[in-house]
């Protein structure tokens, strides 16, 4: 590496270390998740019977004002991705008549086809129609005499709606009788239910790309009055950004630094794991993570609530109880059979693994032990019955040092040339919709590192491409993957409808993003 290599790395506030270490695992790779079960009923994951969603519900109204309370939505990411369909038809459609017929003789749901057939079903239909008449064009009329392709440049393009440079949070997701909402408007919705103190504020935090953060702010600080003045709150709206110091060197397919057209190295964004950092800064005792795409509109919301108050009221009674166990193991002071207590339920509500060799330890190495298990930040991840929807799944895994723990595994990790990984992900029941709350902070009342409790050896390695040429790019752990990996982690059963994600444009037909039919 040259001089203005070196001072390219400080500028982004990266080692010279870290560099050398991004290389090598390029080099190297990453060694496969080493999968021991699939989690599952009574086996890792906890079934809520009515009653106890109710008592947890119930926990967590009673002490959720003696918390600092924020939801955290990962929103960085863009639109685009929703409308590769639409791209790709774009390109090809040549207004000829086979062409028209052959679109309208699609079916399947994520064609073109279904989304020309249904498109007045859009929340953005109205405002598209209203885009469509500045510039003196009557979509009916193109619809009528299949302008299709005009269309849906009107919907994508700058000069248009501009979908495909959004990010997600500012496109027009749901439909209601007083007008549409974006998607980041139900998100500050959802917010009053679980993230509100009790001075009436709700906090939310928004991460974003520094290109969407202006008309992001301008488009939160636009709605923040009506819905405050709606539901008699407060919007306290944070922002961040992945930092510069996140980003990962890409290599060309020798492993050799990949350089621009003049001979600078290219950096590219960590992924989602980057935002452990942003994570790490917040000053909040229990915050809620949810994706930006992933809600439902008012008439389906209850069961999103009741599961989201269920499960942070579980983490506040679990955490509570971890801090005295904590409490007593500090201070040396154990009556009789506390140890046991203390392993036992480590082992049942926090479902940590106990090794045989325990049972060969001291009585100060099993309080060593306990300790360093329970001084942990925690998590409490919601788990989806699998109904064939892709998705990382919740695993009993093995680490490199021979350690058993509940883990969220992407298919990126898995080995599936080995009949005993392959077999194990065939009998999973359960898979991850991003539905977490975690708690903070330690028993002594200081904020955790997060940094401190990342695996770093479950990054990911992906091919693009550049200027025409091959290059190797290196995402980071994954958020709620590796980046959490040592946490203490608990996984609960919660509804399907808690899990409605929208990946492509199309899934906003679906009957869980309509309104509500009469």
């Amino acid at each position: 590496m040259n001089a203005n290599d070196l001072k390219q790395i400080q500028a982004k506030g990266i080692t010279a270390e870290q560099i050398e270490q991004q290389i090598a695992h390029f080099k190297k790779g990453f060694p496969f998740a080493q999968l021991v079960a699939p989690a599952s009923e009574d086996q890792g994951i906890v079934k809520l019977a009515d009653d106890q969603v109710n008592h947890w519900i119930s926990h967590f109204e009673e002490n959720k004002h003696t918390y600092e309370c924020l939801k955290f939505v990962p929103a960085s990411g863009a639109a685009s991705r929703m409308f590769k369909h639409l791209f790709e038809f774009v390109q090809s459609f040549d207004g000829s008549k086979n062409a028209i017929e052959k679109l309208k003789s699609q079916e399947d749901f994520n064609s073109v086809g279904y989304f020309i057939k249904n498109i007045r079903k859009f929340a953005f239909f109205d405002a598209l129609n209203a885009k469509a008449s500045t510039k003196g064009l009557n979509l009916d009329e193109l619809l009528a005499t299949h302008k299709y392709k005009e269309v849906i440049e009107l919907l994508l393009n700058e000069d248009g709606m501009g979908y495909a440079n959004l990010p997600k949070a500012l496109l027009l997701f749901h439909q209601y009788a007083d007008g549409s909402r974006l998607a980041v408007e139900e998100h500050l919705i959802e917010a009053v239910q679980y993230s509100t103190n009790e001075k009436q504020e709700a906090k939310v935090h928004f991460t974003l790309s520094p290109e969407h953060r202006a008309a992001f702010v301008d488009t939160v600080d636009h709605v923040k009055p009506k819905y405050a003045n709606q539901f008699g709150v407060q919007f306290e709206v944070g922002y961040s950004e992945q930092k510069p110091s996140t980003d990962t060197l890409a290599v060309d397919p020798d492993n050799n630094p990949f350089r621009n057209g003049d001979n600078s190295l290219l950096f590219r964004p960590g992924g989602h794991g980057a935002l452990i950092e942003n994570l790490n800064e917040l000053e909040e005792e229990i915050i809620f993570i949810k994706n930006i795409d992933n809600i439902v509109p008012d008439h389906l919301r209850g069961e999103t609530y009741r599961y989201k108050k269920a499960i942070g009221g579980l983490l506040m009674y679990l955490q509570n109880q971890t801090f005295e166990y904590l409490d007593i193991l500090d201070s040396g002071n154990l009556e009789p059979g506390e140890l046991d207590e203390i392993m036992i339920f480590a082992n049942k509500k926090l479902s940590v693994d106990i090794p045989e060799a325990y049972n060969g330890f001291n009585d100060i190495e099993k309080v060593d032990f306990l300790f360093n298990k329970l001084n942990r930040p925690m998590r409490v991840c919601g788990m989806v019955k699998n109904e064939g929807e892709p998705g990382g799944g919740p695993f009993w895994v093995k680490n490199s040092e021979g350690e058993i723990s509940l883990q969220i595994v992407e298919s990126s990790q898995i080995d599936f040339s080995k009949d005993d990984q392959k077999n194990i992900v065939a009998n999973a029941t359960h898979f991850n919709p991003v539905d977490l709350v975690c708690g903070m902070y330690d028993f002594r009342g200081n904020k955790f590192d997060l940094r401190h409790f990342v695996d770093p050896e479950t990054g990911f390695i992906s091919y693009k491409s550049k200027d025409g040429k091959d290059l190797k790019a290196l995402e980071l752990p994954g958020l709620w993957n590796g980046a959490m990996a040592d946490w203490i982690t608990i996984f609960v059963e919660t509804p399907i409808i808690t899990f409605n994600p929208v990946k492509t444009v199309n899934d906003l037909l679906r009957p869980q993003h309509q309104p509500k039919a009469d």
